[in-house]
């Protein structure tokens, strides 16, 4: 067996799940297993589900505020402007 070039052939390669996997990473693996089992807690937890849906709302509502704030500066910079004209 020794002389047949298919075994040595196949000795000198690695092997079909080592080129697959790539080299085995313990800390990728360890934040995979985490974010898998939070992503799995978030989807079949329905309290869980609520809250995030609850901080999103609240979330957007701040934003959408920001965003009438700014709004609403722009436009009395607009006004301030077109009144120091008119006094010119």
């Amino acid at each position: 067996m020794e002389n047949n070039p298919y075994i040595k052939q196949a000795e000198n390669t690695p092997s079909a799940i080592s080129d697959s996997l790539g080299t085995f990473n313990t800390n990728d693996f360890i934040k995979g297993v985490l974010i898998g089992a939070a992503a799995t807690y978030l989807l079949t937890n329905e309290k869980a589900q609520k809250a995030i849906f609850k901080t999103f709302a609240k979330g957007s509502q701040m934003l959408q505020a920001g965003v009438e704030e700014i709004k609403e500066r722009i436009e009395d910079a607009k006004a301030e402007l077109e009144a120091s004209q008119q006094k010119v």
